[in-house]
C-alpha cells in the first residue's frame, strides 16, 4: 500500500488543481534542498531548478513596527536575485532576504522546500525571464526531497507571478542571493 502524501506535498497539489492544473511530486530518498542536489537528483541542468527565494520589505517605512510584507523572487538554479531589481520591480525599498523563520511564518514551508505557490498567505511572486529558457524546470513540492516539472508559463499562472527581471545578469560582479 502506497504511503499516504505528506501534508505539504499535498498542499502544492490542491493548489495547483484549483487553478485546474495536475503535477506530479516526485520524492527523493536525498535531500533536493538546493538547487544542485536537486539538479543532481533529477538529472538536469542546474538552470532547469526553480529557487524560490523569499524576501521582506517593511509595510510602512514609517513606522517600524508595522510589520513586514513577504515577496517571493523566482530565479534559474544558476542565477543569484539582484535585490536592487526585485525592489525596482515591486516597488519596495528597505529589502531584504527574510530569516528562515520569517519565511516559514509567511509561507508555510522551510526554507530548501519552499515551493512557488501554495503558501499559507498571498504572497507577491516576481518570476525572472530567465526560466523562459527551458521548455520544463522543477520546482520545490514542500520538503526539502520533493519536487515537481511545469512549464515556465504554467509556473507564472500558478503562482500569479510578475515575469520580469530580478536576477543578476550573467556574470554581474554586484552581490545578489
Amino acid at each position: 500500500m502506497p504511503e499516504p502524501a505528506h501534508p505539504a506535498h499535498q498542499r502544492v497539489r490542491e493548489a495547483a488543481a484549483r487553478r485546474g492544473v495536475t503535477i506530479e511530486v516526485v520524492v527523493f530518498d536525498a535531500s533536493t534542498h538546493t538547487a544542485q542536489e536537486a539538479a543532481d537528483a533529477i538529472g538536469v541542468e542546474l538552470g532547469q531548478i526553480v529557487k524560490s527565494l523569499v524576501f521582506v520589505a517593511p509595510l510602512d517605512l514609517a513606522r517600524d513596527d508595522a510589520g513586514l510584507e513577504s515577496i517571493i523572487a523566482l530565479v534559474r538554479g544558476t542565477d543569484r536575485v539582484d535585490i536592487a531589481r526585485l525592489a525596482t520591480v515591486t516597488a519596495k525599498t528597505r529589502m531584504r532576504r527574510a530569516t528562515a523563520r520569517e519565511a516559514a511564518d509567511a509561507t508555510g514551508f522551510s526554507i530548501g522546500g519552499i515551493p512557488p505557490f501554495g503558501h499559507r498567505q498571498h504572497i507577491q511572486v516576481v518570476m525572472d525571464p530567465g526560466l523562459d529558457g527551458y521548455p520544463e524546470v522543477w520546482a520545490a513540492a514542500g520538503t526539502a526531497n520533493a519536487v515537481f516539472a511545469v512549464s515556465p508559463r504554467t509556473l507564472a499562472m500558478l503562482s500569479d507571478a510578475l515575469v520580469a527581471p530580478c536576477a543578476e545578469p550573467a556574470g554581474a560582479d554586484t552581490p545578489g542571493l
